[in-house]
């Protein structure tokens, strides 16, 4: 019995239901202990081999881990009940730099390119069997891969980023495999990987990206696969640069049969080049989502990779959904040709407010980090306070606990909707309210 609940059942699946019950109403907590096997298993009468099927049904699924001899316990944000444990709620009148949204203002118009692909769509409808992904769209993502260096391979057109990245890591992982991580990194990675029965194993981050001997690490400890993001990493900004990529690869050259992903969501908001990894294993993926560009309400990626895994993927892929609407496909493709996003400008306009609030940081004696994209990752002592006395004072920033594992401390701020006059006074209050955090080497 915890608390007020009691967890029920005679099968494995039952008693793995009823824990994920309580978790999904909230009677289990993120972090609370659960009883030992033997203990739990004495309480309902059962065998301790039923109970420890269910709790490797558990972790499987994501909701509990297990941490030796210290037991197993809720995750800190279970999959199962889809909800976002760490967050901040933004009262009325208080400034959001929460949510890492793009600048509406730099979102372009979408009416003009998707009343010519319905147009077009009318004119030649889609049919099942016909090829699922749109020709223009793969002329004009190849000849983008092609300028950046991407090695050839097949393309898939997936619901976004994290669609893209999960099919990949379906498609060679299976239950109880490690993925290397950065850390700090993307939340919904950390989410996502327990979901499909992984292990996440945290790898550093500098402003360069992933630090080598932190790879090597996880490779040597057997992780089966590494996940980077190549430019306007979440939440540090960071973006991995030549002599980086060039480390990098000299490291997975060694692990020829590692699983490497890349997430490039800042495709087209940023101006610093891409130095992929790919290649450099057997077995790879680069992923290209329109969000950050065109509008987060645009699920669409592009997603290359080598033969054998894109047509994993694609096989997959026509078991469920069987393919993203064509429709959205001539829509993005003609915002490409047409050049909707002035990325220079873009890139600019980020870099600026980025800029400006690092800047600013630093003459008030506060670290702070931001090499690209519309965060600034900002150490601090204590990220709760540190948080709790911005809001206070007008300003909603981002918990960095929902994008670290083994990191120290920070808060992440999206500067996307900052002006010239907002950055004194937010950095006066992030000063205040964080204090000088101890000068480090990693981020």
């Amino acid at each position: 019995m915890l608390g007020e609940y009691r967890i029920e059942g005679r099968r494995a699946a039952d008693i793995a239901a009823s824990v994920e019950r309580a978790v999904g109403a909230g009677a289990l907590e993120p972090g609370q202990l659960l009883p030992p096997m033997r203990e739990l298993a004495t309480q309902l009468g059962v065998n301790p081999n039923t109970v420890a099927a269910a709790y490797r049904v558990l972790r499987e699924r994501g909701v509990i881990e297990t941490d030796g001899r210290r037991g197993s316990r809720v995750r800190s944000r279970p999959v199962t009940t889809g909800r976002e444990y760490i967050r901040v709620e933004v009262p009325d009148g208080v400034r959001n730099l929460v949510d890492g949204n793009p600048d509406r203002a730099l979102l372009p118009g979408l009416a003009e390119a998707f009343a010519a692909a319905a147009g077009e769509a009318d004119r030649d409808p889609v049919l099942y069997g016909d090829d699922a992904v749109e020709p223009e769209l793969w002329r004009l993502a190849r000849a983008d891969l092609d300028a950046d260096g991407v090695p050839e391979g097949p393309i898939v057109v997936t619901s976004g980023s994290l669609d893209g990245i999960e099919r990949v890591l379906a498609a060679h992982l299976k239950p109880g495999d490690a993925v290397a991580v950065e850390d700090p990194g993307w939340g919904s990675v950390f989410d996502l990987a327990p979901a499909l029965g992984l292990r996440t194993v945290p790898v550093r981050v500098d402003d360069e990206g992933p630090l080598p001997d932190d790879v090597q690490g996880a490779l040597e400890a057997g992780a089966r696969a590494l996940i980077v993001t190549d430019r306007a990493q979440n939440p540090t900004g960071a973006a991995v640069t030549s002599t980086r990529a060039r480390a990098l690869r000299s490291v997975l050259a060694r692990y020829p049969r590692t699983l490497v992903i890349e997430d490039d969501h800042g495709h087209r908001i940023v101006d610093l080049p891409l130095h992929p990894l790919a290649g450099v294993t057997d077995h790879w993926a680069l992923v290209r989502s329109v969000a950050k560009a065109y509008g987060p309400d645009l699920r669409l990626a592009v997603l290359t990779g080598d033969a054998v895994t894109m047509d994993r993927v694609h096989g997959r892929q026509r078991l469920g959904p069987g393919w993203v609407s064509r429709l959205l496909q001539r829509a993005v493709a003609r915002l490409w040709a047409g050049g909707a996003v002035d990325v220079p400008a873009v890139a600019a306009a980020y870099g600026r407010r980025r800029d400006a609030l690092i800047d600013a940081l630093a003459r008030r004696g506060i670290e702070a980090h931001g090499r690209s994209g519309m965060n600034v990752w900002i150490p601090v002592p204590d990220e709760t306070g540190a948080v709790a006395r911005l809001l206070h004072a007008g300003w909603a920033v981002a918990p960095g606990a929902r994008f670290r594992m083994s990191a120290p401390p920070g808060i992440r701020i999206t500067v996307s909707t900052l002006t010239a006059d907002d950055i004194g006074p937010l950095a006066d209050a992030v000063a205040s309210a964080a204090g000088p955090a101890p000068a480090r080497r990693y981020v």
